[in-house]
């Protein structure tokens, strides 16, 4: 993985002074809390309701064992024990006092993570498949072209007010793992008919207010042309994109207002006075970053039957079956360890879990881990013949729940226990489906599906592209729940439908109860929920979960009229 060069280092050591005395200052009064605004969303610093928050970076997911362990050492020191892993592949602290951020900033850069540019208009942390470099489907690793973006973004004088925040996301398989079709900048790899490396590239993607599946505007780019590309796109934007009203800030609306013929001229228009410049990418560039991501030393193995060798072992079996992933090497496999323990809310970890994921880093996956953007980590590198005695340790930590692309692993954010954004309560929600669906056979008969909760319409919680999305909406002071289905993400990214009014708290399990019912009464074999609502539409679940009222203790049914 990469390492800090002199550059990184001073960089990072440089801001953290500059912050420190930001903090001096606005502890002593010198700086009003409107003038510290922006110093602190720099720095990652977010004020929610009851604390302080701090997201760290953790560019394409990727993370040593010994930067897991300073997650558990910020974890105990200065929050309650636990961090929250998120939809961007970083992690959340929400308990924070102010005066302690400083000596948090500092404790990262000793294991060279930083908190910047994790918040404020600028261009955020760029994900990527949490597979890289193991992928069976992969073309090329996509991780040193991420890490040319991270470096390229950072502190880019030109970027650092844009009208709204901005996001990259870069997959480099076949099967598209990095939602990047939700991004304001979506790219994957591909091949030309020459066999050259390129990109497509796609923009405008987005939730919130609008969700929008993004436009290809370029086929194939060169990769040797990834950055001056995509400044031109960020010209475009910071040039015309709307600054009046921050719901309509984002990329995609100004896409959406001029076309994307007209976007594309633009962008193609800017570009002609950059692509042969000096942020045109090398050979010899590229491979001074390549060389930071070559493969461990793996071992000369084969390929196993680990379920047989255990005599058939039916929990081992199910965990196998859904946690460990294919493997491009022989002998290997990537393994899922799930944070979505029933009980549990989706994404966080305690302490003590880190602290040992950490561990089981060293012991079987060349001390490496990757955050997903479903909530989970992943040990890429582990051999086939030690996975059992794997699920044996994980499982004695609540690591090992075999539900990786079941209900129970569900995406959601913080919302309204947390974040002073939110309208309505996300962990609750959470917590209700998975106690009323904490059966595994029952979840393995229903299949994948994504089960998506966001608490509120800026959708941390990824909602627009659940199977079955939740959002949290307010109504007259109290907190409904707005349903929707049919969403994807992958190579068929679709926005989902809303099937209707809004629903309370107490009545959530059960909508989502009659959802599957419909689905397991009309899908066809091997047909997934989202192929079974584009065949037979939004119009039968409607039906069904509306049929008649859905009972809650001193709650009613919003009526037919009532949407939001």
């Amino acid at each position: 993985m990469y390492q800090y060069d002199q550059f990184d280092h001073l960089i990072i050591r440089e801001r953290i002074a500059q912050y420190r005395d930001q903090v001096r200052r606005r502890l002593a009064d010198e700086l009003t809390e409107a003038e510290f605004l922006p110093l602190r969303l720099q720095n990652g610093l977010y004020m929610q309701r009851h604390a302080y928050m701090l997201r760290i970076a953790v560019p394409y997911g990727l993370l040593a064992s010994k930067q897991m362990r300073m997650f558990a050492h910020i974890a105990r020191k200065y929050d309650r024990g636990y961090g929250h892993f998120t939809t961007r592949q970083n992690i959340q602290f929400n308990w924070i006092e102010l005066e302690q951020t400083p000596d948090i900033l500092s404790d990262l850069a000793s294991v060279e993570m930083h908190a910047i540019q994790t918040s404020g208009n600028c261009i955020r942390n760029t994900t990527s498949d949490p597979y890289a470099g193991v992928a069976a489907d992969e073309i090329i690793d996509p991780r040193p072209y991420a890490e040319v973006l991270r470096q390229w973004s950072t502190f880019h004088p030109e970027f650092i007010a844009l009208p709204r925040k901005f996001k990259v996301a870069i997959n480099g398989a076949v099967e598209d793992r990095a939602a990047i079709a939700i991004h304001d900048i979506g790219l994957t790899v591909v091949r030309n008919e020459a066999g050259e490396i390129g990109f497509k590239f796609m923009a405008g993607g987005g939730m919130g207010r609008t969700p929008i599946i993004g436009s290809v505007i370029r086929d194939f780019l060169p990769w040797q042309h990834l950055l001056t590309y995509t400044e031109a796109v960020m010209r475009v934007y910071n040039q015309h994109g709307r600054r009046d009203n921050k719901y309509k800030a984002r990329i995609k609306i100004l896409l959406k207002a001029v076309g994307v013929e007209e976007f594309k001229r633009q962008v193609e228009e800017e570009w002609a006075d950059l692509k042969d410049g000096p942020e045109t990418l090398t050979v010899e560039e590229m491979q001074r970053v390549i060389d930071y991501f070559q493969p461990p030393a793996y071992k000369t193995l084969e390929d196993s039957d680990v379920v047989a060798a255990q005599d058939g072992n039916k929990a081992f079996a199910n965990w196998v079956n859904r946690n460990v992933k294919p493997h491009k090497v022989p002998g290997y496999a990537a393994v899922v360890l799930s944070l979505k323990k029933t009980g549990v809310p989706p994404g966080d970890a305690t302490a003590e879990q880190m602290d040992f994921m950490a561990d089981l880093a060293d012991r079987y996956s060349f001390g490496e881990l990757r955050v997903t953007h479903e909530q989970n980590v992943v040990l890429a590198d582990v051999e086939q013949s030690q996975l059992f005695a794997l699920w044996q340790e994980a499982k004695a930590h609540g690591l090992a729940t075999p539900n990786i692309g079941l209900l129970n692993d569900m995406i959601c954010c913080p919302g309204g226990d947390f974040c002073s954004l939110a309208n309505a309560k996300s962990i609750p929600i959470a917590a209700a489906i998975a106690e009323r669906f904490d059966n595994l056979d029952f979840q393995h008969d229903i299949g994948e599906i994504e089960l998506n909760i966001s608490g509120c319409i800026n959708a941390c919680g990824h909602h627009h592209v659940g199977n079955i999305g939740v959002l949290g909406v307010d109504k007259d002071g109290s907190e409904w729940y707005q349903v929707s289905i049919g969403g994807a993400q992958g190579n068929n990214a679709a926005i989902g439908k809303i099937i209707g009014p809004s629903f309370s708290a107490l009545q959530m399990p059960e909508v989502i109860d009659r959802l599957l019912q419909v689905y397991l009464r009309d899908r066809f074999e091997d047909e997934s929920f989202a192929e079974c609502v584009a065949r037979i539409g939004v119009a039968p679940f409607k039906e069904f979960v509306y049929a008649t009222p859905i009972a809650e203790k001193g709650g009613r049914l919003v009526g037919e009229d009532e949407y939001v």
